[in-house]
């Protein structure tokens, strides 16, 4: 008679195995977040370079949030990265759909040589833009202004070419259905294609707001007025500013992250059904 398999008991070991090793690379990850978090909520007269470290805080204050409130215009900083973020994310979502949708369906000359033309400038580092760009920006009259740091980011690389794969991946029986019953392009566009990429719109939303909300090299150069700064530029002058206190550095910086994980958290179920799925479905 065969030997007996092994197998569910091995599957099981492999997936108690897998299970484990996952759960301390999760820790890892998250180490630093949670000491970040631990250092904001010490209280004031607690010592936060304690030999051996102490992950969670013997004094639990909320001090340090209430004194980041009071003493900085953190509320500006949040409306200026709130207000640029999501016009960047609306620009992105409008032009690098308007742009990929012929890119994807459209059949003319030098369509392939377009699309790498566009996909190569992802290659290009933003340093080497960075000087044009203020030079431009300049002589628009934009310096020094919340638009500025939207226009840059109001259509992508990235964007075109994730919401061209997408619309690549819509059967086209849905558009011809949409042009007997009488849609323009621009009605298949709107009506047939947006729907259809609702998930990859999603992620491409999650990235550009991410990218914006934590950019910090290009409104260091365009920006001169405080009043306009935003959230990583405000984070720069409270760390100049209280380097002895480091609690304010980590009540910052957790405000700065939570918007991120918020948003991440309510648009992460959307991410999961594909544009093809999705269209067939509409």
């Amino acid at each position: 008679m065969p030997p007996a398999s092994p197998g569910p008991q091995v599957s099981g070991r492999a997936a108690a195995l897998q299970l484990t090793l996952l759960l301390l690379l999760a820790l890892v990850v998250l180490l630093p977040l949670l000491w970040l978090v631990s250092t904001s909520l010490k209280g004031p007269a607690e010592n936060i370079f304690t030999s051996p470290p102490a992950l969670l805080p013997s004094q639990p204050s909320l001090a340090a949030y209430g004194q980041l409130f009071a003493a900085n215009p953190m509320l500006t900083y949040l409306r200026n990265s709130a207000l640029v973020s999501a016009l960047a994310v609306l620009a992105n979502l409008l032009f690098c759909s308007l742009a990929a949708y012929p890119l994807a369906r459209l059949r003319f000359r030098g369509r392939g040589l377009v699309l790498a033309l566009v996909v190569a400038t992802i290659l290009i580092p933003f340093q080497v833009v960075m000087i044009p760009l203020y030079l431009l920006m300049v002589q628009l009259g934009l310096r020094n202004s919340l638009w500025a740091l939207i226009l840059p980011q109001a259509a992508t690389a990235f964007g075109i070419f994730l919401l061209r794969q997408s619309f690549l991946g819509v059967p086209v029986e849905l558009e011809e259905a949409a042009r007997i019953d009488g849609c323009s392009p621009l009605g298949e566009w709107w009506n047939v294609m947006i729907p259809a990429a609702r998930s990859d719109l999603i992620t491409l939303a999650m990235f550009v707001f991410i990218g914006s909300w934590s950019d910090f090299l290009w409104p260091l150069i365009i920006l001169d007025d405080p009043g306009l700064y935003t959230l990583p530029l405000g984070l720069q002058q409270l760390a100049s500013s209280f380097s002895l206190d480091w609690r304010l550095v980590a009540a910052g910086s957790v405000v700065s992250i939570l918007p991120v994980l918020l948003l991440f958290i309510l648009l992460q179920r959307f991410i999961l059904p594909n544009a093809s799925g999705d269209a067939v479905k509409g």
